[in-house]
């Protein structure tokens, strides 16, 4: 579907704050089109980009810009113009946007972090989190040669639910299966989340919003509320805030677009 005709049509929920990671534009695990039929039915006054929106790691081995990928620069855009507030905060596949820190981009906001203030009026820093990733910081080869095998697992993963689907058994992750199952990256993940609480603390705020390690979850550490956005390459989530200040995390499976969407489109002919 074109541009044109995605502006038309009008979301069916509408929350308070949207904040959306890890959408890796330019690479060949992204998927875009499901954020993009997500954003048909859902719209907010404020929307994050929590960073590695754009892959410039994966565009640098090979250009790979399909028109998902355009289309969802342009809704973005378009909702800026609109008047949506959008802040973008790069994360480091989106590390060249970085030198670009206070200016604005077609409306668009890139900054470092920021400090979102929920309905509630809690404070919540909002930040991609690589800076709190050890790998990425001191061992960057090995950090690039881990997202090679990223990719590796997500084409092994497609093609395992190609089957599940065929004998109609419902989405599998493998790389979330590995994350709960191995040890050590299960050490990994709660040292992240330990450092993230720590940075939240220090900026005086009652909770952190991250993105990075995509792994989408809302929980209570030490007295801070920690919440990742998760991703859109595999789980396809989405962390929203509800007008009276409760955050959910959205989840965008199949089904949950079939039956999202099949209502939308079907009222929409009725009109």
């Amino acid at each position: 579907m074109g541009s044109d005709s995605m502006s038309e049509e009008q979301p069916e929920r509408h929350f308070r704050t949207l904040f959306i990671s890890d959408v890796h534009l330019g690479a060949r695990g992204s998927q875009a089109d499901k954020l993009l039929d997500f954003l048909r039915v859902h719209d907010a006054d404020t929307i994050y980009l929590v960073g590695d929106i754009v892959d410039g790691w994966a565009l640098k081995s090979g250009w790979h810009w399909p028109q998902s990928h355009n289309d969802f620069v342009q809704k973005m855009l378009r909702k800026a113009r609109k008047g949506a507030k959008v802040i973008y905060i790069p994360g480091n596949h989106d590390e060249f946007l970085r030198k670009y820190y206070g200016t604005h981009f077609g409306g668009i906001d890139v900054v470092e972090n920021a400090v979102h203030t929920g309905a509630d009026g809690k404070r919540y820093l909002v930040i991609h989190g690589d800076i709190f990733d050890l790998v990425v910081q001191n061992a960057r080869w090995l950090a690039h040669l881990g997202d090679k095998a990223y990719d590796f697992a997500i084409q092994m993963n497609r093609l395992v639910n190609f089957f599940r689907r065929l004998f109609g058994v419902g989405y599998w992750s493998l790389s979330q299966w590995a994350k709960q199952k191995v040890k050590k990256a299960v050490n990994y993940i709660g040292a992240f989340e330990n450092a993230l609480v720590a940075e939240a603390r220090r900026y005086d705020a009652e909770g952190v919003i991250c993105g990075h390690i995509h792994y989408a979850v809302i929980r209570d550490e030490q007295g801070i509320r920690y919440m990742n956005c998760g991703d859109w390459v595999e789980s396809c989530t989405a962390l929203v805030e509800h007008e009276d200040g409760r955050f959910e995390i959205i989840s965008w499976t199949d089904l949950q677009r079939e039956n999202a969407l099949v209502p939308a489109v079907a009222a929409r002919a009725a009109a």
